[in-house]
């Protein structure tokens, strides 16, 4: 039986019904030019509000899986930040897919404020000597951009597991009222293609992750703070001071994009990093997973030596509401996260306090951020640029075919 997220389509059709009236009488003084540029005004954005709405219909729509048991908001439930917090057996580490067996390997990121990740590119700035690349969508980058990134878990076989692309498109087709939006927003003839239409799909997806009403409303008390509407307290303040001090804990090195204090900051530089995060093991004892996650290495535009080990740094923003933490979720609590950075600047702290254990060692060694923590790991920094020196040194000197030896080849 098909299950369709009647909120959902009634959200449709309600902002459909009121585009006509948005933009009230046009100034009958205005000139032809003046006339003419508020007409294609008025339909680009009647345009994208016809978008918007579908978009909302298609991310709560279960019917886009194989089994029609799970949509977008499955795994970024708006009521819970836009991350999957059902638990799936692991205290939401990773997400269950619609089969019902199948584990991811990464906990899943918040949809929110991710429309503020710029396109996967080259890092051209300052800091292009510890992150190569910025932006993009996944822990990985592999996706440029929002778009992408919804057109992903559909045909992801531990996702939403459809077989193809067009077994998605005939499921949009089974809608009456997809197939009119459709052909409204993207031409009569949309059907005709399938990765046109599938392409409209994700499109319509994204431009829905762009309401910023609710994808990205800044109004945490910290943005009540900036405006003059909350004072905070003084532990909060304390806290905020602590974040953005560049002598104590060092937070904003990856965690700030603007001044101190910036309205609109997203707590992210879009940047990559290896912090040395463990495997998660206690994941990997469900899903069966053994290989080893290098991050930003599986992008195939950053499959270099480089890359490995580094994942995106994510955006703060709802961070305490928003775990378990880390690409893999191995931290239950956002307290863990704080012990686990001051362990390099702390020689106290030891034990992880939700194992009861020494820290385990990172997953992947290469390109630690060693020179962003403390001073005491410098001497190992300096260790690992000998190493890759000496290495370079090796290839550089590795016996050379003579010209001799080629031609008698």
């Amino acid at each position: 039986m098909k299950k369709i997220n009647t909120l959902a389509i009634l959200i449709a059709l309600s902002l459909t019904g009121h585009t006509s009236n948005v933009w009230g009488q046009d100034n009958q003084n205005t000139t032809p030019a003046t006339q003419e540029t508020k007409q294609k005004t008025k339909t680009h954005n009647q345009k994208k509000m016809l978008k918007m709405a579908l978009g909302t219909a298609l991310f709560f729509d279960v019917n886009l899986s194989k089994n029609r048991t799970m949509s977008c908001a499955t795994c970024h439930n708006p009521s819970t930040a836009f991350v999957d917090q059902r638990g799936n057996g692991v205290d939401s580490m990773a997400s269950l897919g619609d089969d019902g067996h199948s584990l991811g390997d990464r906990n899943a990121p918040s949809a929110a404020y991710a429309m503020f990740f710029p396109e996967f590119q080259e890092n051209k700035g300052k800091t292009k000597d510890k992150s190569a690349f910025l932006g993009g969508q996944f822990w990985d980058g592999r996706e440029s951009n929002l778009a992408g990134q919804a057109g992903g878990p559909p045909t992801n076989p531990i996702e939403m597991g459809m077989p193809d692309k067009l077994s998605v498109v005939n499921r949009i087709k089974e809608n009456g009222v997809y197939i009119k939006q459709f052909k409204t927003i993207y031409g009569d003839d949309i059907f005709e293609n399938t990765e046109k239409a599938y392409g409209a799909m994700a499109d319509a997806i994204a431009t829905f992750e762009q309401e910023k009403s609710l994808f990205a409303p800044f109004d945490s008390k910290y943005d009540r703070f900036l405006r003059g509407e909350y004072e905070l307290t003084v532990l909060e303040d304390l806290g905020r001071s602590l974040f953005f001090s560049e002598n104590n804990v060092n937070c904003s090195t990856c965690h700030k994009l603007k001044r101190e204090d910036a309205e609109g900051e997203v707590f992210t530089n879009f940047e990559y990093r290896n912090i040395g995060t463990p495997e998660n093991t206690e994941l990997r004892a469900k899903n069966g997973a053994t290989a080893t996650d290098y991050g930003l290495w599986h992008n195939p535009k950053a499959q270099t030596e480089d890359s490995k080990g580094k994942f995106k740094v994510p955006t703060l923003r709802n961070v305490a509401v928003t775990g378990p933490y880390m690409h893999n979720g191995v931290f239950k609590d956002l307290r863990t996260v704080i012990l686990f950075y001051d362990k390099y600047n702390n020689p106290k702290s030891r034990i992880n306090p939700e194992t009861g254990k020494v820290w385990r060692e990172p997953e992947v060694t290469q390109n630690l951020a060693l020179d962003e923590f403390d001073k005491r790991y410098e001497k190992l920094l300096e260790k690992q640029k000998v190493a890759k020196k000496e290495a370079e040194k090796t290839n550089q000197e590795a016996p050379q075919q003579s010209q001799e030896e080629k031609t008698k080849k």
